[in-house]
């Protein structure tokens, strides 16, 4: 698995490969989670290495794939979400999101985020039924995840590409959007599609909750 990402790769085209990698760097290396420890787009990863301590790169490409994997394996696809929905099966959504986009377009019986849920999840919600975070498309959800999961949560999963894929691939008549930034990386490297919104941090980080990077808002 390690040869499939080469060492000189450029940072743009390793997000693109392996849209996990930035927060598999923050997580073990805190690298891309802020502007302090931030990188270019156009720097290498062997670069990135070795201005960070000279990390060893086959190290943090091996790190970095693993990491992938197992995100892959806590998403769930729009389509197989809304299957499980249609047949009857108990889904807990919840949307991790800004108040402001969760009341401009969500998906229908999700509960926004907030610390009091919060507080009544970890108290009253089953562990073993599941349980489906999103956000915008895909990113944030997967750290509240994460976060989840290892709190005994048995079945969470991040809806892979967030609420945008499932306008996309599920239902059509919710509007797309795209969030207002004037971060440099985000626009170059995040489509824009419908509407525009300005908004505030996402709920999942104004909770303050684990992994709070401004790199990674979504």
């Amino acid at each position: 698995m390690t040869s499939t990402v080469d060492p000189n790769i450029t940072m743009r085209e390793l997000l693109v490969q392996l849209p996990g990698a930035q927060r598999a760097l923050f997580r073990k290396y805190h690298i891309g989670g802020c502007s302090s420890c931030g990188f270019s787009p156009e720097e290498t990863l062997a670069q990135v290495c070795a201005r960070n301590e000279n990390l060893d790169v086959d190290e943090v490409i091996e790190h970095i794939v693993a990491s992938e994997e197992a995100e892959r394996a806590m998403q769930i696809d729009p389509r197989d979400l809304a299957e499980r929905i249609g047949r009857g099966e108990k889904v807990y959504l919840l949307d991790v999101r800004t108040r402001e986009e969760y009341n401009a377009v969500k998906i229908d019986n999700a509960h926004l985020f907030t610390q009091e849920l919060m507080q009544e999840i970890q108290s009253n919600w089953p562990r073993e039924n599941l349980f489906v975070i999103y956000d915008h498309q895909g990113t944030r959800s997967l750290d509240a995840a994460a976060y989840f999961q290892g709190h005994g949560f048995e079945n969470v999963k991040s809806l892979r590409g967030g609420i945008d894929a499932w306008s996309v691939d599920v239902d059509p008549k919710l509007p797309r959007y795209h969030l207002e930034t004037t971060d440099p990386w985000r626009q170059a490297n995040n489509p824009v599609v419908g509407q525009p919104l300005r908004l505030p941090t996402n709920a999942w980080q104004a909770e303050r909750l684990p992994y709070n990077s401004d790199k990674q808002n979504d």
